[in-house]
Order: C-alpha cells, then structure tokens, then sequence
C-alpha cells in the first residue's frame, strides 16, 4: 500500500478521544488512513512538512450565505464609508461610471447605520444623485435593503392600492411617504426585478466565494437558504453548485438547505407522509443528504422573524429605544406550523431562523411536536441564530436535542449595537455559548457571512473572550473554552450539519485540513495566528 499524501507538523490536534495527538497523517483516496506508528514502512507520493506548525481538522461554517456574498464582491462596498456624506460620493461616483448605461442598477452591499451615527441615507438625497437609475443597497443584516423612489415606483410601492407583503415593509414616515428602507420579505419585491440570475453567474459567485474560504482554513460550509424566498438566487441554484465543482469552481464542500419557500406540494403512498396523504418537497422527493461528498442537500431553512440589528426580531419584551416594538414573526403560527409540519412530515429535518426569545418560543414548539408526532429525521433539528434566548428556553433546548448555530463572530464587531436593542437586563441572553453546551445543545460555531466575516480563528477567540470594540464582554459566563471553540468549528459544526465523516482527524475521515502556525489551544489570542495551508481531500486549496 502507498499513501497519496503524506502529512508531517509539529503537531496534529485530531480531536479524536483515542488519539489526541499525532505528528504523522496518511492519506488515500481523500481519506485518512492512519496517524503515526500506523504508517511507519509505508511510501507516499506526496509529503508536505510543516515545521513549526498545527494541524487542525478543517474549519466547517454552519451557517453562510456564499452566493450572497460572492455576488457581492463586485457591489459597493458600503462599509467602508464613514459618514453619510462619503456614502452618498460613493454612490454619486457609481452613477457616474454608469453614466452611459442609463439602465444599470447601483449595488451595494454592506451598509450599517453604526458607521454613519445611527443614520438611514435620506431618499431625498438619494433621488437627487441618482434620478430615474434603480439603486439597491442591502443592510449587512440581510433583513433590510435601501432604495430610492424610481426603484419603488418600478416595483408598485406607490400604487395608491399597494399593500405590505406579508412579512415585510416597505417603510414610511408619519406622512405615508417611503423613507427608502424596504424591510424583509418585502424585499422581494426589489428582488424579483433582478432574479433569477444565471448558473453561470452563480457559479462565478461560488469560484471568488470559496476561493477566500481556503484562505480562512474552511473546508465545508452550509449555505442557509436556496432556491426560494428573499435569500434564494434562482430555482435551480442546486446545478449552479453542481456545475461550479464540475468545472473547478467550487473550492469548499457544500451542504445547502433549500428554502421552505422553495418546497412544493409532494403526494404519494400515505405511509409514506405519517398518515398525512402528502407534504413538501422537491422533485421526485429528495431529501436530507441527497448529493455528494462535494454538494448534498441540508436542512430545510424556515426564516421565522427578522433582525436584531434592525428590530424586526420577535422579542417578549420591547427592544430599548423602540416603546412598543417587538418585532415580528414572518408570518402566522398557524402557517408556519402547518408549512414545517409538512416539510418534517416529508423527511426533512429543519433549521428555523429564530434571533428573538418569542421567534425561538415558537420554533422550540415546533421541533417538539415534530419530533413528537413523526419521530427523527436524522441528524438534529436545528434553530439558526438562537440570538435572544431566556434561561428556561436553553433548558429546553438541551432536552430536545436541538443544535443552535450561535454567531459569536457577532460579538466584536457589532455586540455593542445589540446590547444597546436590548439593555443590560438582556445582553448576557445574546448568542450564548457555554450554557448552551452545559445544557447538551449541539452549538454550532458559524458566521452568517456577510452580516459578519467569516475570519474563523476570530470566531473562536470570540466564543472564547466575548469582547466588542469597546471591551464590553457579552455574557461573562458565556465563554468557551479553547478547545470547546475549536470543537465548534469543526466537530460540532459538523455533527449539526449531520455529518459524520469530517471533523475529527481519525481513520476513514475526510482529510480535511486547515494548517495553523500555532496551536489554538495554547496561543492567548487566536486572532495572532495564520491560516498556513488548507487542504479538503488531501487536494491543497490554499497555501500561504
């Protein structure tokens, strides 16, 4: 027997209770063979050294939204502006560019009120530098988007009989006038104007996407949410990922979680669906786990309320600043119950966006009378975010066996935003890390790219120290461990993700690497370390 690849560091945290430890690691066939004494006598055609450095399992984001934010590599980048003045020259400079396209729409991606004193840009303005030109400008949360008034008038925002989408706002004034804030699903309505975009386009979203991934150590992602609803690119987008690998453009394992709203009615055998005569699906009933090694099918993604940035998430309690607001779920109880019951019923597991205590009040009942009534589908139902969430919820969310995917990347560059929606009283609630551990959740280590970077050893440090930008630590009993943290971006990232053959170096795992130039576990920041190689499969897809 010859090994393919021949891995030789300093050291190897396998993450493996039998084997901790290793300074050799052999590879066949994109699998691991063995560790150390195991390969002693064997040849490799390939060795790579790297002294000095850490191997880790590699890095697996739980929840991302890759096409999302490769399209939007070539938008304005809306960050960057300080100030409402230099966001409106940026804008002022594309409409420029654009001068002799009079119908090219301005992107931009990005925007965070916290950069410009607590600001929207004023419609008014906007309309003056960009006249009859659509323009749209989405908020890093996702759940919001900016516009001027010719965008809203191609879309039928000022129809005297037009109406609020169900789930979403088109936002006014005390005088009924739109500010240009278009909260969401109401979205869709800009979005139907520019979908479905192309495979291609997709497909080169995917290859400037991943290819930055390999430079973070990632080697498997989850795209929360295709093919349907306000985060969907296209009905097809599944051949949009299947082509990428195909043509060498999908540099990352895929898992993706179809949208609810991409689901249709399925009809079949009754025992087939509990009894129920039909349920949601795709196709020809394809669910959980359907695909390959590279690209397969996840979850079913359920978005049940809004932002907490932009307090449209359900809440029990009134966001600071904001009398009377509690946010908003997407849509009824009653709809949601009979929409996801239908998807479980079906064969899929679920993953239910909840930021807000009352959005996870409802998703907790859900999973439980899901899991109640037709049993498991698999791998661990899952709650995204689980932003806000009361002691007792934690407590029930351990005894469901839920996984929650947490963004604790959250915490640094916008934790003090958060805090200030919710006040003291609430902020140690806020993407909580240890008690969800203690309390046996699966938490899921994730960045939710683009509301956040999907820097990974940043994450970590940050589910570790739960500092923001000035220092306030979030939750002070929150914190994990080095080693809970590294166990969150790999192992238990995986394990929510229902997969089984990553995440752990041990023999018949995937070889998927990310090569540190020091250990996670001992070093005092991770945030000092360096992404030296990557490697899914024992195929090198980054190197320093």
């Amino acid at each position: 027997m010859r090994l393919d690849l021949l891995i030789d560091a300093d050291r190897i945290l396998t993450l493996d209770p039998d084997r901790p430890e290793a300074r050799r690691l052999g590879v066949i066939g994109g699998r691991i063979v063995g560790v150390d004494e195991e390969l002693d006598g064997l040849e490799a055609d390939r060795v790579e050294r790297f002294a000095g450095a850490t191997v880790v399992p590699g890095f697996n984001d739980a929840h991302c939204h890759t096409t999302w934010w490769g399209l939007g590599l070539t938008a304005l980048q809306l960050d960057r502006a300080r100030g409402l003045d230099e966001l409106y020259a940026m804008i002022e400079a594309e409409a420029e560019r654009l001068a002799d396209d009079p119908e090219a729409w301005i992107h931009g991606t990005g925007f965070n009120q916290k950069h410009h004193g607590g600001e929207f840009p004023d419609i008014a303005r906007l309309d003056e530098i960009t006249g009859d030109r659509p323009i749209y400008l989405r908020h890093t949360s996702g759940h919001a988007s900016i516009t001027n008034t010719a965008t809203l008038r191609l879309v039928g925002a000022l129809e005297p009989d037009f109406e609020d989408p169900t789930g979403g706002a088109v936002v006014r004034d005390a005088n009924g006038d739109p500010t240009g804030l278009v909260e969401e699903a109401a979205q869709s309505l800009i979005q139907r104007m520019l979908l479905p975009y192309s495979v291609e386009q997709i497909a080169d979203a995917l290859d400037a996407a991943t290819r930055r991934y390999a430079q973070r150590g990632i080697t498997s992602f989850t795209e929360a949410g295709i093919g349907g609803g306000w985060i969907g690119h296209s009905p097809i987008e599944v051949r949009a990922y299947q082509v990428a690998r195909a043509t060498g453009r999908l540099h990352a394992r895929a898992q993706l979680m179809p949208a609810l709203d991409s689901l249709g009615e399925l009809s079949g055998n009754d025992a087939d669906f509990h009894g129920a005569g039909g349920g949601r699906g795709i196709g020809l009933g394809e669910t959980f786990g359907f695909g390959t090694e590279h690209v397969r099918l996840g979850h079913v993604k359920v978005f049940m309320d809004g932002s907490l940035l932009g307090a449209t998430a359900a809440v029990t309690e009134s966001f600071c600043g904001h009398d009377h607001n509690t946010g908003y779920l997407l849509d009824t109880p009653e709809q949601y119950r009979e929409r996801v019951r239908a998807a479980y019923r079906a064969g899929w597991p679920i993953a239910l966006h909840a930021i807000g205590d009352a959005a996870i009040d409802l998703a907790l009942d859900l999973i439980e009378e899901c899991q109640r009534d037709f049993g498991s589908n698999g791998p661990p139902n899952r709650i995204e975010h689980f932003g806000i969430s009361r002691p007792e919820q934690v407590e029930r969310a351990g005894r469901l066996g839920i996984a929650a995917t947490p963004q604790a990347g959250f915490l640094q560059p916008i934790g003090d935003q958060m805090s200030q929606k919710v006040g003291p009283e609430r902020t140690e609630w806020l993407y909580r890390g240890r008690a969800l551990a203690d309390a046996g959740v699966v938490v899921a280590g994730s960045s939710d790219l683009p509301v956040a970077d999907n820097d990974m050893l940043r994450g970590m440090q940050s589910a570790i120290d739960r500092r923001s930008e000035t220092g306030l630590v979030i939750g002070p009993d929150e914190g994990l461990t080095p080693e809970q943290a590294l166990r969150s971006y790999t192992e238990w990232s995986a394990l929510a993700n229902g997969q089984d053959d990553r995440g752990v170096l041990a023999r018949g795992r995937l070889a998927d690497l990310a090569v540190l130039s020091g250990s996670p576990l001992e070093t005092g920041d991770l945030n000092a370390l360096d992404v030296v190689a990557t490697f899914v499969g024992g195929e090198c897809t980054h190197r320093a």
